[in-house]
């Protein structure tokens, strides 16, 4: 034995290994802080998954919330569009009873002017008809030729100076369905 060995001896103090002021060894203690720090990073790392795995269901429900918003809305645009033409159609009804009644009366009548009279009855029924659905004719005699409402078919000699340019006939007139254009006029214009 050293001196040294001797020394710790007699003192008490004798040192196996590398241990602490405590009798613990080193390892133990730095073991030990490891092991907590581990244990924290793994209740960290749990918190964080369980975060990222509420999150991942938030984004698919609002994902699958917002398809059948997608769906839903489609759905409703064509029974809206299948409802709107049904209105159309049964508010038309009466007009074709009214044409099928006029035809009846052309067989059996041979006054002409009873039978002008009715089919201008009708007319005026289908127009006003339209009329209240938000038909509405497109004015265009006389007026300046505009490409973006009127379709010009054909130009013609202007039969006075004033009309060059200007719609002269109209051979198929231009509707507005609630002031939104759906037929453009078919016109001839002057030169």
């Amino acid at each position: 034995m050293t001196e040294n060995e001797k020394d710790m001896q007699t003192n008490g103090q004798a040192n196996t290994g590398s241990e602490n002021e405590k009798g613990m060894p080193e390892e133990n203690i730095s073991n030990s802080s490891n092991t907590n720090e581990e244990a924290i990073e793994a209740t960290e790392l749990e918190k964080k998954e369980q975060e990222v795995s509420e999150l991942r269901d938030k984004y698919l429900r609002l994902q699958a919330e917002f398809d059948n918003y997608r769906k839903r809305t489609a759905r409703e645009r064509i029974e809206l569009m299948q409802t709107a033409s049904k209105e159309v159609i049964i508010s038309l009804l009466d007009v074709l009873d009214d044409t099928d009644r006029a035809i009846k009366q052309l067989d059996n009548t041979t006054d002409v002017t009873a039978v002008k009279d009715g089919v201008m009855l009708v007319f005026n029924k289908l127009r006003s008809t339209l009329q209240a659905k938000g038909l509405k004719p497109m004015e265009s005699i006389h007026t300046s030729f505009d490409p973006d409402l009127q379709e010009a078919i054909t130009e013609i000699p202007a039969p006075t100076p004033d009309l060059q340019g200007k719609v002269v006939d109209v051979l198929q007139p231009g509707y507005y369905l609630n002031d939104k254009l759906i037929r453009h006029a078919k016109v001839i214009v002057g030169k």
